[in-house]
């Protein structure tokens, strides 16, 4: 299964299967290449590596490929890193709440997660 929502496939080339496994396991031969810039505080290059427990939170990792600008369809190798979980969410935080905001204001329904689990809320019933 892809790890890529139904609704943003359109976004990526063909052949992103083959871009992302390049990244992943060619690039990055297995190991999160990010060096910090998901502000979560390791120092220097992740030592989270693909199939493994993560060295921090102790979950399987599962190598991803993130967009440094957020963009599916820029996909230069310049522009992507490999990631494991915790280092593409942490990256990804702002982007997220910018794109959940944007869907709130548009009255939106979207999934709110909370101590109680997840909760689907109309945005005009969601203060922000």
């Amino acid at each position: 299964m892809s790890p890529v929502r139904a609704a943003e496939r359109g976004r990526y080339p063909a052949d992103w299967p083959q871009i992302s496994a390049a990244i992943r396991f060619g690039r990055a031969d297995g190991q999160c290449e990010c060096t910090g810039e998901c502000g979560t505080g390791h120092a220097g290059r992740c030592e989270a590596r693909h199939g493994q427990a993560h060295p921090v939170t102790g979950s399987l990792v599962v190598l991803t490929t993130a967009h440094r600008d957020h963009v599916p369809e820029h996909c230069d190798p310049a522009n992507l890193f490999a990631a494991c979980q915790r280092c593409h969410l942490a990256y990804d935080s702002g982007h997220h709440a910018v794109a959940r905001a944007r869907t709130w204001q548009a009255g939106l329904t979207v999934a709110v997660w909370g101590r109680g689990g997840r909760v689907e809320r109309q945005g005009a019933e969601l203060t922000v």
